[in-house]
């Protein structure tokens, strides 16, 4: 009856019953069974719809001189009922004007009339998946309306990523190893004090960034980075996921782990357009993902390594920004962050070792 009445034989109330939970050892874990199968199932379902079946959504593509030319208007007619009506077409003046775009990034690939057929010139380094699709879409179309096309790959991936993922792999390490470093922080360096947080988080970032960059380069040979400015992206990168979670840590304690998982991973990396192109994304993702760090680590590293004359700032600013206010939330509300020292017991030990030494001046005088 011990276990179904308080003293005395009194039965305990629902508050008391209440508090028993609450105090056992149990209720955590059980809670943190229901959060990982939660978590499993959530990230499992993410990556899937995001990554598991592309689908073309909204593809510009340039066409160099007018649209209405008879083979390129039956070309671009039957490219697109394959394609369900998703290329977002464009008239260019000049081949010169139509390739500025597709290095700016804002043209996939490009159709020209020639004689005989078309050309399309597609862009590997914008979007793997996309020039595939552009590809077999071309190679289909052109036997069928009897019109010859001609591929041409103006913008190659690197010989050592094929596939064009060692970026989205490298931006990945980068997003998880900086959170992962900053909730180390919390459990094994959990007195230093927020300014000394955010000196170790920038530490850890520069050293990591360089780490990632050199195994990619120099021992993987996966990709040729232009290394400075790539060990700048990463490190930026893992700052800004190490404060997130300094963030999260500070407005939610120990729970941080789950807002910064769900933002970091479960959304920002599927939409990141790293593993597949941002058009062919589910059309929310794809209008988010560059807002989010991951997407913007990927961007900015993206157009680092194929189209470094043409970098832009607005990657930059995003990764900035949410590093900023991070930072800022972290530090105004840095009296609730579970780390940290006690001023007062500082002072305290200061005030001890100074009368240590007082005393011990006191006694080597004459």
């Amino acid at each position: 009856m011990a276990n179904l009445h308080g003293q005395h034989g009194r039965r305990r109330t629902r508050a008391e019953w209440w508090a028993m939970v609450r105090a056992s050892p149990y209720l955590p874990a059980t809670v943190l069974v229901l959060l990982v199968a939660a978590a499993a199932g959530l990230f499992a379902g993410s990556y899937t719809y995001a990554l598991a079946n592309p689908t073309p959504r909204l593809i510009p593509i340039a066409v160099v001189g007018p649209q209405q030319e008879g083979s390129v208007q039956r070309f671009l007619a039957e490219m697109q009922g394959s394609l369900d009506g998703s290329l977002a077409v464009r008239d260019y003046d000049s081949a010169a004007a139509a390739r500025s775009a597709v290095h700016e990034q804002q043209m996939f690939a490009i159709v020209t009339a020639q004689s005989p057929g078309v050309r399309l010139e597609v862009s590997s380094a914008s979007g793997q998946s996309v020039a595939q699709l552009l590809t077999q879409a071309a190679t289909e179309v052109g036997p069928t309306v009897g019109i010859p096309a001609e591929v041409i790959d103006v913008v190659p991936l690197q010989r050592g990523d094929p596939r064009g993922l060692a970026i989205f792999y490298i931006s990945l390490a980068a997003v998880i190893i900086g959170f992962v470093g900053a909730t180390q922080f919390s459990v094994h360096a959990s007195a230093l004090n927020p300014v000394e947080r955010i000196v170790f988080t920038a530490l850890y970032a520069v050293a990591g960034g360089f780490a990632i960059a050199a195994v990619a380069d120099w021992v993987l040979g996966a990709l040729r980075l232009p290394f400075l400015e790539s060990w700048g992206i990463l490190s930026l990168t893992m700052f800004t996921s190490g404060m997130v979670f300094t963030m999260f840590n500070t407005l939610v304690g120990r729970w941080a782990i789950l807002p910064t998982w769900g933002l970091m991973v479960l959304l920002g990396n599927p939409s990141s357009g790293g593993a597949v192109s941002w058009p062919l994304l589910p059309s929310l993702l794809g209008h988010i993902g560059r807002w989010l760090p991951p997407g913007a680590s990927v961007n900015a590293q993206h157009t680092a390594v194929y189209f470094g004359a043409h970098q832009h700032i607005f990657p930059f600013l995003v990764l900035a920004g949410w590093a900023l206010v991070a930072c800022a939330v972290f530090w105004i509300w840095r009296n609730r962050h579970p780390g940290g020292r006690s001023t007062e017991n500082a002072h305290t030990a200061r005030s001890g070792r100074r009368e240590v030494l007082g005393e011990k001046l006191a006694e080597d005088m004459p």
